[in-house]
C-alpha cells in the first residue's frame, strides 16, 4: 500500500508489524513522534502482546529494556542526542550482555551549545559500544530496514543491539510516499524471537557478571567476533529482503558510478544531494561518483577499498567531529585505503543543522575536481569567527 506519510509514522508502522513485546521510551526532539505514534497504536489495541512503558528518563528506558530483553522479550526504543548519551552507560551493558535491543536514533547535534537540529555527533559518540549502526538515506529505506534490524540483531550468530540512524527533521518530519509494509511480508521474513538464553525462575542465570582480569578480555573478543559475523548476516538479510519486496538496497555500501575519478563518500540523507550534483557534473563530462556507506558498524572496509580502487580523489562529507583528530568517517575510510596514494579531503558540513545548499555541494566537488584545494581537513559553509580568549 503506497501512502504519503511522515518519517515518524513510517518507523512506527514497521515497528508495529514486527510485533515487539516491550516498547519503552522517553520523549525527546526530534524522535518524539515515533513513540507517540506507537503509543497511539497501543492505545487502539493495534499492538498485541506488547507492553508500552513511558519511562522517567532515557536512562530508565534503556534499563527497562535491558531487563525485558534479558527475560526473552523483543524490544524497541527510539531516542536522540542527549537522550542517547544519557542511555550510553546502559547501552554499553546491553551490548556486553548480548541483548538484541533495536533502537532508532533520530540524529541530532549534541550540547553545548544547545541545538535540536540534525548532524551525526550523537550516534558517532556510541561507535565503540558494540552496537550495529546503519544510516539510511530516505524514509522508505528507514521503513524497510526496521524488520531487517530485528532479524539481524536477533540472529543467534550476532545477538547485539542494533541502531538504525535517520537524520532528525530531514527525515523524521518529512512527508514521503512510502510503500507501507503488510503483516504477511513481515511474518514471512521475521520469525518470532527465540532467545538462545534468557532469565527465568526455572533456570536462573547471571547477566553482566563481574569479570576480573583473567576473563574480561575474552568477553570483548567474543563481542568483536559477533560484530564481524554481523557483516555476513546483514548481507543475507538484505538479499532475502530484496527477494521478498523487490526493493534491493544492496549491502553495506552503494556505488553510484563505477568510472569515477573523484568520489564523494557520505552517509544519511545528504547522499541524495551529492548523487544529484554528481549526475549533473557527469553530464558536463566530469567523472564524479558517490559512495554511500550504509553500515558504519561493522565498517565495510573491504567494500570501501574495492569501490574506491580506481578513484584519484576522495571527498568524505563529515556530519560529525572527533575533536583533535580527523573526522570519524574519514578515519575509517583512510584505514580502508591504507597503502594507497589517493588524495583524501575531509569536508565537515551541516553541523547543528546548518543548511548545505546545492551551490555549496557543487563548490566542494568542483574545487577538488579542479585541484583548487589541498587534501586534508576543513569546514565548509562556515561563517568567519574569532575566539576571544581572556
Amino acid at each position: 500500500m503506497r501512502k504519503v506519510v511522515r518519517g515518524f509514522y513510517a518507523i512506527a508502522h514497521a515497528v508495529k508489524l514486527c510485533k515487539p513485546n516491550v516498547i519503552c521510551a522517553y520523549p525527546i526532539t526530534p524522535q518524539t513522534e515515533i513513540v507517540e505514534n506507537l503509543a497511539a497504536m497501543h492505545a487502539e489495541g493495534e499492538l498485541e502482546n506488547c507492553e508500552y512503558i513511558t519511562a522517567e528518563s532515557e536512562f530508565g528506558a534503556a534499563s527497562i529494556l535491558v531487563g525485558a530483553s534479558a527475560a526473552g522479550a523483543r524490544t524497541f526504543t527510539a531516542t536522540s542526542s542527549q537522550g542517547l548519551i544519557l542511555m550510553s552507560e546502559v547501552l554499553y551493558n546491553a551490548a556486553g550482555m548480548r541483548l538484541p535491543i533495536v533502537m532508532v536514533v533520530a540524529n541530532r547535534a549534541l550540547s553545548a551549545p544547545l541545538s535540536i537540529w540534525n548532524d551525526h555527533q550523537d550516534s558517532m559518540a556510541m561507535r565503540d559500544a558494540g552496537i550495529i549502526q546503519v544510516y539510511v538515506e530516505n524514509n522508505q529505506e528507514a521503513h524497510d530496514l526496521v524488520p531487517v534490524a530485528f532479524r539481524v540483531a536477533e540472529d543467534k550468530r550476532v545477538m547485539l543491539p542494533f541502531m538504525l540512524c535517520m537524520d532528525g527533521f530531514k527525515l523524521t518530519h518529512a512527508y514521503e510516499p512510502i510503500e507501507l509494509l503488510e503483516q504477511e511480508i513481515i511474518d514471512a521474513f521475521l520469525p518470532p524471537y527465540d532467545p538462545p538464553v534468557k532469565m527465568t525462575t526455572k533456570k536462573p542465570l547471571t547477566f553482566g557478571a563481574y569479570a576480573p582480569p583473567p576473563y574480561y578480555m575474552e568477553f570483548r573478543a567474543i563481542m568483536h567476533d559477533a560484530m564481524e559475523r554481523a557483516r555476513k548476516v546483514i548481507e543475507e538479510a538484505m538479499k532475502e529482503w530484496s527477494s521478498i519486496t523487490g526493493r534491493d538496497y544492496g549491502g553495506h555500501t552503494f556505488t553510484d558510478y563505477d568510472e569515477a575519478e573523484v568520489a564523494v563518500v557520505a552517509m544519511g540523507s545528504i547522499v541524495s544531494m551529492a548523487r544529484d550534483v554528481a549526475e549533473e557534473m557527469r553530464k558536463e563530462g566530469k567523472k564524479v561518483g558517490v559512495l554511500k556507506i550504509r553500515t558504519f558498524r561493522p565498517f565495510p572496509a573491504d567494500e570501501v577499498r574495492k569501490a574506491l580502487e580506481n578513484v584519484d580523489k576522495v571527498i568524505v562529507l563529515e556530519r560529525a567531529l572527533s575533536l583533535g583528530s580527523d573526522g570519524p568517517l574519514t578515519l575509517e575510510v583512510k584505514s580502508a585505503l591504507y597503502g594507497t596514494s589517493k588524495e583524501i579531503h575531509t569536508v565537515v558540513v551541516g553541523l547543528g543543522g546548518r543548511d548545505v545548499p546545492r551551490d555549496l555541494m557543487v563548490k566542494i566537488i568542483s574545487e577538488v575536481y579542479e585541484g583548487k584545494v589541498k587534501p586534508g581537513f576543513r569546514f565548509e559553509g562556515i561563517h568567519e569567527y574569532e575566539e576571544v580568549i581572556p
